[in-house]
Formats: structure tokens, C-alpha cells, sequence
């Protein structure tokens, strides 16, 4: 089962007990946090959860599959996450 953003409000609803837009306005807020800090280049670092960073990539030669012509890919950031160590432990031991 996916857990999608509606399942994480309703959550945020059932547990606090805030209303649903609320609770919705918590996670998008916290959502664009995130967002905000990766656009800048900065790395987001939640203690115990783990830390979202983002990576370079080179300009590289590619191919469209499609037509199989040869093409130039851009360079580009990826955002990766990196759990942490206590998340690692506590996914690995249920």
C-alpha cells in the first residue's frame, strides 16, 4: 500500500486532533520548507528521520529510445534522502 499525502493529513488530523484544512496547511507548509531549503542547495537534516540533499549530474551524451538518435542530456540536480541510522534499525527490525 502507498502512503499518499491524503493518508498523511488525515493522520495529522486523527493524532493532533486539528481540523483537516488544518492539518493540511501544517503539511504543506512543512512540504514547501523542505522545497524552499533544496531550491537554495541547502541540505535539510530532520534528526532521526534522516536528510534530504541534492546531487550534481554532469551534462552526458544519451539516446532516445524511440528513434535510437544520439542526444546531448543536460547537466542537472537530483534530490536524493538518506535515512538515518535510527530509521535504518527501526525499518530492518519489524
Amino acid at each position: 500500500m502507498t502512503l499518499r499525502k491524503a493518508d498523511i493529513i488525515e493522520s495529522i488530523h486523527d493524532q493532533i486532533g486539528f481540523r483537516q484544512n488544518r492539518s493540511a496547511d501544517i503539511f504543506e507548509s512543512f512540504l514547501e520548507i523542505i522545497k524552499q531549503s533544496l531550491e537554495k542547495g541547502e541540505t535539510v537534516q530532520i534528526s532521526g528521520f534522516g536528510k534530504f540533499y541534492l546531487i550534481e549530474k554532469n551534462a552526458r551524451r544519451g539516446r532516445n529510445p524511440h528513434t535510437s538518435e544520439s542526444l546531448m542530456i543536460a547537466p542537472r540536480k537530483i534530490a536524493h534522502f538518506k535515512c538515518s541510522r535510527n530509521l535504518r534499525d527501526s525499518i530492518n527490525t519489524q
